[in-house]
């Protein structure tokens, strides 16, 4: 069983930057593709970036391509979300997700509890 706990939320101002960390415990990342989703009120879930085991293959959503950065160390256990030019459209509740599959469908088997990015403009 993996435990994945999500840090690094916060309040910040369009523009701004936050960097997102997912720890893992119960088990080793190394193997598994690891992902962010967002969740806005009212809106579904939806996938924001993965990363493969190795690092090798990354893939992001259209909509942060180019602002978000996704990146892991496993020997620390932990993926991190780098965000840039944050927009008030990225508000939302970002969730870390493991896979046991591959990065791309990222099919998650683990899921974090969430930490909230507040973007004010």
């Amino acid at each position: 069983q993996v435990q994945l706990e999500e840090s690094g939320g916060g309040l910040v101002q369009a523009g701004g930057s936050l960097r997102l960390s997912c720890a893992a415990s119960g088990r080793t990342l190394s193997t598994f593709a690891m992902g962010w989703f967002r969740q806005a009120p009212g809106k579904e879930r939806e996938f924001v970036a993965a990363i493969s085991w190795s690092g090798g293959s990354i893939v992001y959503a259209n909509s942060v391509k180019g602002r978000f950065t996704i990146s892991r160390d496993n020997a620390k256990n932990t993926v991190y979300l780098q965000m840039n030019s944050l927009k008030p459209e990225d508000t939302a509740r970002y969730y870390c997700a493991g896979s046991r599959d591959r990065v791309q469908p990222f099919i998650p088997n683990y899921w974090g509890q969430g930490t909230q990015v507040t973007v004010s403009s």
